[in-house]
């Protein structure tokens, strides 16, 4: 596959001749070199997509929408291929990168009729005086960052809506997953869009290069998705500019489960909203906290089917939790386990790192979570569930809101009423009720507090895309 930049079209090596490895988290070893964009490269994507702009953006929304919905084809066809390299170079088990080829997929879907519904409105002034007319016109040039946590669907979450409402983007992939985005640039050139709309330029010196893009006063939108501390950063940078911004920040998800909860529900809900993607997900269940009355048998029946899980490398078919994407991350892990058992908390299951080759960490139960530590403060990227205990409806409500984030949350229980009432109390921007996945292309995603700002998704992600523009006029 192509290794090089993605710059007006055409595949060019970073003028630097500068390259850098693509590593395997089973093994370690290394899967592919890729070229290594800088400040020039930059640049150079921006020139390119700012003239590209003023003819996509003015292609019928029709045009549009039939190129998404080819790339959404392209995908759906080619999703055997794209798994194996998502795994390959992200570690997830091939069960987790199928089910993100699909999810990305549908945002290309979602996105394609969503083209042509860039409404705006007319209405009359209350003073009679004149007419307000009210029209969508693309923001401009977009530069879109994404993680390695879910590099298909992340990418194709911020391309899918840009490319619908007009927008050019240029697209910087997180440099420990560049191939899925780069395979992606060649979907999406084969299904016909033009040269300098969508860029993508790996680098290893992502601050720099983004800044770059963020100081040229003809990027008008930054989407990021990432940490709160690298969001922090790059808001400031982009006030700069005056930059219009969306944020997808940090989680710390709490999953809440009650006495009168369906116990065999809540431990289906809890394997996939802890053990998706390994763990390694902003929307993963992060802190456990279950009513004292069910807290010993709902751990022993979560310790159960996570000890269960096949272990491996994320190419074999076996595999249910792969390794974890690199060194840094598993060490993180080890970290924030370590302090909660030396803190006085007990390991159900796991709770160890494995030695041997591979950036592994095994499913982890922990219970009797101490109140203060790191691991109920800190997202854990990494497939560990600590449990902590509460007695009544009011201390679950404070421990879920006891956190800087507010992306999602989750509760089990048999009463609706109660369900209702914690989420409207829960300070998140997405609550699943008796339900471990809430992620849809339909559905507007995002945060509250330091998870983030704007939302992905729905019809609320193309108007991220979109300035609304007033004219008065009267007839």
């Amino acid at each position: 596959m192509e290794t090089d930049l993605f710059i007006a079209g055409k595949w060019v090596p970073a003028s630097s001749g500068a390259r850098f490895d693509v590593l395997d988290p089973a093994t370690g070893d290394t899967i592919a070199s890729v070229a290594d964009g800088g400040e020039a490269e930059a640049i150079a994507a921006v020139e390119a997509a700012a003239a590209a702009g003023p003819g996509w953006a003015s292609t019928p929304p029709r045009v549009r929408s039939e190129v998404l919905r080819k790339a959404f084809e392209l995908m759906t066809d080619r999703a055997s291929e794209l798994a194996k390299l998502i795994s390959l170079e992200n570690g997830k088990a091939l069960v987790d990168a199928k089910g993100e080829v699909t999810y990305a997929a549908e945002f290309f879907r979602w996105f394609a009729e969503e083209a042509v519904r860039g409404d705006g409105a007319i209405a009359t002034a209350p003073s009679g005086a004149n007419r307000i007319l009210v029209v969508r016109q693309p923001v401009g040039v977009c530069v879109l960052v994404t993680p390695w946590n879910f590099p298909a669907a992340m990418a194709t979450r911020k391309i899918g809506p840009a490319l619908a409402a007009g927008c050019t983007v240029i697209l910087k992939p997180a440099s420990d997953t560049p191939l899925t985005a780069l395979a992606m640039a060649a979907i999406l050139a084969e299904a016909g869009v033009p040269e300098g709309v969508v860029n993508v330029v790996p680098s290893r010196s992502s601050g720099r290069v983004v800044s770059a893009m963020l100081r040229d006063a003809r990027v008008r939108k930054l989407s990021f998705t990432g940490s709160t501390e690298v969001g922090r950063i790059l808001l400031a940078q982009a006030a700069e500019n005056v930059v219009n911004t969306s944020m997808e920040l940090g989680g710390n998800a709490p999953f809440v489960v009650f006495a009168d909860a369906d116990l065999d529900a809540a431990v289906d809900g809890a394997m996939i909203a802890k053990m998706r993607n390994g763990g390694e997900a902003c929307t993963a269940a992060n802190r456990f906290f279950v009513e004292a009355p069910v807290a010993d048998e709902f751990a022993q029946r979560l310790a159960q089917r996570m000890s269960a899980l096949v272990v491996g490398p994320g190419t074999d078919e076996k595999t249910q939790v792969g390794p974890l994407v690199n060194e840094d991350t598993v060490a993180k892990v080890d970290e924030l386990v370590r302090g909660a058992l030396d803190g006085g908390a007990e390991a159900v299951t796991g709770g160890s790192r494995p030695d041997g080759p591979g950036f592994y960490y095994p499913p982890t139960v922990l219970t009797g979570v101490p109140a203060d530590a790191p691991i109920l403060r800190q997202e854990i990227f990494g497939p560990v569930a600590p449990i902590v205990t509460f007695t009544g409806e009011a201390e679950a409500v404070r421990l879920a809101n006891d956190t800087e984030y507010g992306l999602v949350a989750y509760v089990y229980t048999g009463d609706l009423a109660r369900g209702l009432r914690v989420s409207e109390a829960i300070e998140a921007g997405m609550v699943g009720i008796n339900r471990g996945l809430v992620s849809d292309p339909a559905a507007p995603f995002g945060g509250v507090k330091q998870s983030g700002i704007g939302r992905e998704g729905g019809h609320d992600g193309l108007l991220e895309y979109l300035e609304s523009k007033y004219i008065a006029v009267d007839w």
